[in-house]
């Protein structure tokens, strides 16, 4: 049985487990409300400040959820190498080390939205309770979106085999460091979209599921015609908000 017959499925369960896990804590927490832990934590951040393992273990979960999908070119190029590198075992290696850079930066992220719910500038599910804080997450992610440094993240992103051939060599190095520098570059180009969610709180899974369908897509050909257009529509709608803390007088 080849490596892919064997990672695929499981790859994909694992996907299809988050985005569950996601919509029960976004739907009805209590659903959740097993072994004794208070699992309706993971959705429902107090602004006074709740316990920071749960509000990690949220981040860690959307962070699987959306950006495990965005690994499946990367893996898919790695199959591609001769074995034993493109069986099952380096696939599961280099999404390993893919998804701890991700698991970092859940930590990260935890971190900031746990910081902002103590300044009372996001509600109890996360939501942006400041129209200056979500004007600042639009407009910062679109001057990412078309910065320099993240079309370079980007250009490895799309071309991961690149770094496979030039990194990889029978009996070494482990697919695991690959992952890793995959990963970072992924981070690179994502952190900001991933920071919107503290616009749109943790119930906003169709914000979630469209963020994902744009980092995946933007890794693939049709990319490259998505990258500036959502660069523009991202800041417009932080001027959009920005507008809209000015009336208000925010």
């Amino acid at each position: 049985m080849t490596g892919r017959a064997v990672f695929w499925p499981l790859f994909f369960a694992a996907v299809l487990a988050a985005w569950a896990a996601l919509w029960a804590m976004a739907a009805e927490p209590r659903a959740l409300a097993v072994a004794g832990i208070d699992w309706a934590a993971l959705c429902r951040t107090g602004a006074g400040g709740t316990a920071f393992p749960a509000l990690l273990a949220m981040w860690a979960v959307m962070a699987a959820a959306m950006m495990a999908p965005a690994a499946a070119p990367a893996l898919a190029a790695w199959a591609d190498l001769p074995p034993p590198a493109g069986g099952a075992g380096g696939m599961a290696a280099l999404a390993g080390g893919y998804l701890a850079v991700w698991a970092a930066a859940a930590a990260g992220f935890a971190a900031v939205q746990w910081g902002l719910g103590r300044a009372g500038l996001v509600a109890s599910d996360g939501r942006s309770l400041s129209p200056w804080l979500t004007a600042g997450l639009f407009l910062t992610a679109g001057a990412w979106q078309v910065s320099g440094l993240r079309a370079a993240c980007l250009r490895r992103c799309r071309s991961p085999f690149a770094l496979m051939l030039a990194r990889w060599r029978p009996g070494g190095p482990a697919p695991f460091g690959i992952g890793l520098r995959l990963g970072r570059d992924c981070l690179a180009c994502c952190w900001a979209l991933m920071l919107l969610a503290a616009a749109g709180g943790m119930a906003s899974l169709i914000w979630m599921g469209l963020a994902t369908v744009l980092v995946v897509a933007e890794k693939l050909p049709i990319g490259r015609h998505l990258t500036r257009p959502l660069g523009a529509a991202l800041v417009a709608a932080g001027l959009v908000a920005g507008g809209v803390a000015l009336g208000a007088g925010a």
